[in-house]
């Protein structure tokens, strides 16, 4: 018995090692090579798009050989500038909205006893079809307001497409903001300017200028909503899609148009992204 003891003591029982559920070791694998799979199909499509553009048969699929005539082209057949134009300045004011609307109501949701109702009913129409609500915005505008259609119809209907994104740009930050700083600058007897552009606006800044670029792409690349609205009037994504639907040999000049646009809009949105994500994480 007392060797029993002795052993007991000197050897002590294997603690009970409780397994956990089953980890199949190729889920990374398989994730990181579905990543690729992802951005493959992502950017391939625009690179091809782009190496179309100064291909001698475009229509062909083939690259070779490069040839600059379909910008030559382009610039020759300037039908494509006033839409474009008219989508620039449509862009602009959209952006520029959106932006001063969405820091004002993404400042005030968070002091909200119950933000979340007025954030759902925010973000709502990002989940309704384009068509859908391009017929209803017809609708109301037309025959509930009596507004004639054309740029000031697209341009409410670009508001609310794009203010939705750009409040929730806001938002991200806005919820993470220490409203106690305001305070402490309040009591300090900073006025409500001084306490909006000396403490808020550079903590939100990331957030603010991408609510204006969200409002300027989302606007400059819109087409389901302002083919219910334009009237007569055209917009550059409007005109592209025209060209493509009624001439074949409009596509090439599309493809020109096209790669020229994204040489501008991705940049700015990498390098918004990359300062959003990157830079405020580093600081």
């Amino acid at each position: 018995m007392a060797a029993d003891v002795g052993m007991a003591l000197t050897f002590p029982a294997a603690p009970v090692v409780q397994r956990g559920p089953s980890y199949w070791r190729g889920w990374p694998k398989l994730a990181k090579w579905g990543g690729y799979a992802v951005l493959t199909l992502t950017y391939f499509p625009l690179i091809w798009l782009a190496l179309m553009s100064i291909s001698e048969r475009p229509l062909s699929g083939i690259p070779f050989p490069l040839s600059l005539e379909n910008y030559a082209a382009l610039f020759e057949d300037r039908r494509w500038a006033e839409p474009f134009g008219v989508s620039l300045l449509l862009a602009l004011a959209v952006g520029l909205i959106c932006m001063i609307v969405a820091t004002a109501v993404g400042r005030a949701i968070p002091q909200l006893r119950r933000p979340g109702g007025v954030v759902l009913l925010a973000v709502l129409p990002l989940f309704v079809p384009g068509m859908t609500m391009g017929a209803a915005l017809f609708i109301f505008l037309r025959s509930f307001l009596g507004l004639k259609l054309g740029f000031w119809a697209i341009f409410l209907g670009h508001i609310v497409w794009a203010l939705p994104f750009s409040l929730l740009t806001v938002l991200v930050l806005a919820t993470k903001f220490d409203h106690r700083l305001l305070e402490a600058a309040e009591d300090l007897g900073a006025s409500k300017w001084e306490r909006f552009w000396d403490i808020e606006f550079p903590i939100l800044r990331p957030g603010i200028v991408g609510a204006g670029l969200f409002g300027f792409l989302l606007s400059f690349n819109e087409v389901l909503r302002s083919v219910f609205l334009r009237g007569t009037d055209t917009t550059m994504p409007i005109w592209n899609w025209l060209m493509a639907a009624s001439q074949q040999s409009q596509v090439p000049i599309i493809f020109a148009l096209s790669s020229l646009v994204l040489t501008v809009t991705l940049p700015l949105l990498a390098g918004f992204f990359w300062v959003l994500f990157v830079k405020l994480d580093r600081s």
